[in-house]
């Protein structure tokens, strides 16, 4: 399935820009209005211009999954324990993930040097918070309590160039090159209960870390289309590791499609659909040992298809009428994860865009 919606991606941009060259309507895209606030690098700005932006995404994920199946918490207590051999360690898994929230503030800024490339960069700041349960490591597996786990910090930092392909009326189409650099901490500490019902500190799974310090290229293709009253988009990003720590996120592609309607001059309603696709953690940090599924890299990656509602508002705010305020409700539609992993709930993304 993975292959199949990838090539249909390179179909679906491959066939707007061809179909771009043909169409000879004169139909005008609203000027004030961009996709939906969770694409970014969507347009070029004008030569000599500036464009500044923040988003906040917040995620939320509940109970857990096996290769795509939801499970219960006794079925996780069923799964072996792959660090069994260790000192101390329980042979199964026990302590159980219940619910995570992450909160993603990305800031960015955008500026055309000339009219055919234009250049942006970006901030990434993460906080991530989890809910555990930790059960009696043998006998009983009864139940010892509860606790949290966080951290916080910036993530990344990353630049890429966009370069326009073909722009007319009713079409536009452009490339990314882009270099992604981690830049939190890979080796944050925290208090956990463990099986023997004590408090130790130690090195929190992959999942709870705020970055994995890896390089990154990014190459990908956007399209939009004006057809009537509607603007339709697609968006391929590859992001591929360059240089690596002890331990890495998988590669990932992802394929983003939308269509969005103008209400009118200052409103626009949008429908996305997301899909993502990624390789499980290369590498080990041998210092993450748990009896919990985040601490196994091979529970990590997998394939997802999500579903985005927006809306975008324009605003004559601050003395200047090129603001823009997006929001996107997103509900997944196949969450089918590498493993055992938790299961995504919702996200709310909100962002505002302001250019000169």
């Amino acid at each position: 399935m993975r292959q199949k919606l990838i090539y249909l991606g390179l179909f679906l941009n491959i066939t707007l820009l061809l179909a771009s060259q043909a169409n000879s309507m004169e139909m005008t895209m609203m000027p004030r209005h961009n996709a939906p606030v969770g694409i970014m690098g969507d347009h070029l700005v004008m030569e000599g211009k500036w464009m500044f932006s923040a988003r906040l995404h917040h995620m939320v994920m509940k109970g857990n999954q096996l290769d795509g199946d939801s499970i219960s918490d006794a079925h996780v207590l069923q799964e072996t324990n792959p660090y069994a051999s260790a000192p101390n360690m329980p042979m199964k898994l026990s302590v159980v993930p219940q619910d995570m929230t992450m909160n993603m503030l990305m800031l960015g800024a955008m500026y055309a040097p000339s009219s055919e490339v234009t250049l942006m960069g970006m901030a990434m700041f993460s906080d991530k918070n989890m809910k555990l349960d930790t059960y009696q490591g043998m006998m009983g597996r009864n139940y010892l309590g509860s606790f949290d786990t966080s951290s916080s910090d910036l993530s990344h930092v990353s630049i890429t160039a966009l370069h326009k392909l073909y722009k007319t009326p009713n079409h536009r189409a452009h490339l990314h090159l882009g270099l992604a650099k981690g830049v939190g901490d890979n080796d944050v500490d925290g208090a956990v209960l463990t099986p023997m019902n004590t408090r130790a500190t130690m090195t929190l799974p992959y999942a709870m870390q705020v970055s994995d310090r890896a390089s990154r290229l990014t190459l990908g293709v956007t399209n939009v289309s004006k057809l009537g009253d509607y603007e339709l988009g697609s968006q391929l990003l590859f992001n591929k590791t360059i240089a690596d720590q002890d331990w890495t996120f998988g590669d990932q592609w992802d394929l983003n499609t939308w269509v969005q309607r103008d209400y009118n001059h200052d409103l626009s309603f949008s429908a996305r659909l997301h899909y993502k696709s990624q390789k499980q953690i290369d590498g080990r940090d041998q210092s993450i040992m748990a009896p919990v599924q985040t601490a196994n890299p091979y529970n990590y990656g997998g394939q997802s298809l999500d579903f985005a509602l927006g809306v975008n508002v324009a605003l004559d705010i601050f003395g200047a009428d090129h603001n823009r305020i997006g929001l996107e409700v997103v509900l997944p539609v196949r969450d089918n994860k590498r493993g055992l992993q938790m299961e995504s709930d919702w996200s709310l993304i909100v962002g505002y865009k302001t250019s000169f």
